[in-house]
């Protein structure tokens, strides 16, 4: 897990600073670190609850039980995810379009935290929470009611808006920023074709999904 996570912030500070043609850009640093912090804190109690749920989000993106829809969605959602940060390090560290506030960048280092957050009191409740859309019957997969799970279907998801809101603001890109309703809705298509899987495979999903009745953000989606 500290290798994987380490290896995956080296990438990422890599497509940063090689598109923004100056590893002195603070702001990318602060974002490097928020994630190394969080992601090893986050794995290193991950270890001690729930260490087969460790050991599956370590798993690769592409799983062989996976629905085929969702194999397409990961590889196109990876190359977008990278594409974005390019663009960033673009936008915000070589050409200096954007001019964004320090109070801005802030607030995005604050969703991020709440992101991880989220994240933690999802791993406490679903032991089910890979990052694939699978069935895992080997495991005795249950529809999972407690935790934030009471408040709307798909936690983890809510999260990530909240990410994909708060990189770009820490980063300081408006370029970065407008493309959050892209990802809004690549995860809005995700959650329902999940929820197709989960309906016609757990009995209880219905019965759940009419008594919690939002996706993402209560009272709107």
């Amino acid at each position: 897990m500290v290798v994987q996570t380490c290896l995956f912030v080296v990438v990422l500070g890599a497509v940063l600073f090689a598109s923004a043609g100056d590893w002195r850009w603070s702001e990318a640093w602060i974002y490097l670190a928020a994630m190394l912090t969080f992601s090893l804190a986050l794995g290193i109690w991950l270890a001690g609850h729930d260490p087969e749920l460790l050991a599956s989000r370590l798993t690769s993106p592409v799983h062989r039980d996976q629905t085929p829809w969702d194999r397409v969605f990961m590889v196109i959602a990876f190359l977008a995810f990278f594409g974005w940060l390019a663009l960033m390090g673009l936008d915000a560290g070589r050409f200096g379009w954007s001019d964004m506030p320090v109070f801005f960048e802030a607030i995005g280092l604050i969703c991020i935290a709440f992101c991880m957050l989220i994240c933690w009191r999802t791993f406490r409740v679903n032991t089910f929470a890979s990052p694939q859309v699978r069935l895992q019957s080997r495991r005795g997969h249950q529809v999972v009611t407690t935790g934030p799970y009471r408040l709307v279907r798909h936690p983890m998801y809510a999260g990530a808006l909240l990410y994909f809101l708060g990189v770009p603001l820490l980063l300081g890109s408006w370029c970065g920023f407008v493309l959050f309703p892209v990802f809004a809705i690549g995860l809005g298509i995700r959650a329902l074709g999940e929820e197709r899987l989960l309906r016609s495979r757990l009995t209880d999903y219905d019965i759940y999904t009419r008594r919690v009745r939002f996706r993402f953000v209560p009272y709107i989606w």
